[in-house]
């Protein structure tokens, strides 16, 4: 690292909550890492910051897999509510000043000659949870022509939710975002019974 001092180094998330003192989603995701010093580190800018975003995407990336993974083979009903717990944890532990790295790092404006690895990884991140939506709710009996496009809606709903929520400071967009899925994955279940 260079020679400023690690407070003034840049975490891995939502710029504007660095700024505003606010621990990143990551630092909520990532408090069990084994090597937490390597996500946080890198000076903002830098190869080294560039390395630690993709490292922190994909890390954020396989913890949702993984809580995906385990919930589903329950059905996508419990695969929802475990996705949703997940952020409303992290949302509510920072205060609303925390929400999804996977997502800070979609949003943010690429440079316009490359693709940084950072948003590689953000994509590759919303696909496994697509993908892994998308068999849970074929396994369970959705119309596979139905499964994809409902998966893309479950994360890009909870995604855009988790947004509001902050801005609002209140859990209500989350609320109404997760009572309005969980009746869309019961209706495509329902329908091919």
């Amino acid at each position: 690292m260079g020679s400023r001092p690690l407070r003034q180094c840049h975490q891995v998330g939502v710029a504007d909550d660095r700024a505003a003192g606010a621990p990143s989603a990551l630092g909520l995701l990532v408090h069990q890492h084994p090597h937490p010093q390597r996500v946080v580190l890198g000076e903002s800018g830098g190869v080294e910051h560039r390395l630690r975003r993709v490292e922190a995407v994909r890390y954020a990336d396989a913890a949702v897999a993984r809580i995906l993974r385990k919930e589903l083979d329950a059905g996508p009903v419990a695969g929802l509510h475990a996705f949703l717990a997940l952020w409303r944890g992290i949302v509510l532990a920072s205060d609303f000043r925390a929400g999804c790295p996977v997502l800070a790092v979609a949003v943010e404006e690429p440079p316009a000659d490359e693709t940084p690895p950072a948003l590689v990884a953000a994509t590759e991140a919303f696909d496994r949870w697509e993908e892994l939506l998308a068999e849970a709710l074929r396994e369970h009996g959705a119309a596979p022509d139905r499964a994809p496009g409902l998966a893309t809606l479950i994360v890009a709903s909870v995604e855009g939710a988790i947004a509001m929520c902050r801005a609002k400071r209140s859990m209500k967009p989350l609320d109404q975002v997760a009572q309005q899925l969980e009746a869309l994955i019961v209706s495509a279940l329902d329908r091919s019974a």
